[in-house]
């Protein structure tokens, strides 16, 4: 069964850190961009980053630019995202998606579109409040 499972999320504090984590199963990572996306309460689902398939392109919603980081563990079959000095505004639900047919060096507006993406995780909730 294809399968994603995002985890890590919680609440933190304004200025802290979360690393979050896509893990796959029953397919394998390694082909596949993934995306990162979060969707608040009210508003709609919006890229987060990107990772391409071989690692070599990496994309960054300006909102999180410098303070979140995207990083992929074929070995572990894994992708991260690495979220520091959080925001409130960072609260959201935040999905990972994976698409084998986006292809390297692709525009930001492709890999931030939610139709490129074949398979979804069930999102894991990230609150930032004091």
């Amino acid at each position: 069964q294809v399968q994603l499972v995002e985890s890590g999320g919680g609440l933190v504090q304004p200025g802290g850190s979360l690393r979050l984590s896509c893990a796959a199963s029953g397919f394998t990572l390694e082909h596949y961009a993934i995306g990162w996306f979060r969707q608040a309460p009210g508003k709609e689902r919006e890229g987060v980053s990107c990772i391409s398939s071989s690692g070599g392109s990496t994309y960054y919603a300006d909102s999180v630019k410098g303070r979140f980081t995207i990083s992929r563990d074929n070995a572990e079959n894994t992708v991260y995202l690495q979220m520091n000095s959080l925001k409130p505004e960072d609260t959201a639900v935040y999905y990972c998606a994976a698409s084998d047919h986006i292809p390297e060096g692709a525009h930001t507006i492709v890999v931030f579109t939610t139709t490129w993406y074949d398979y979804w995780g069930q999102g894991t909730q990230v609150t930032v409040s004091s």
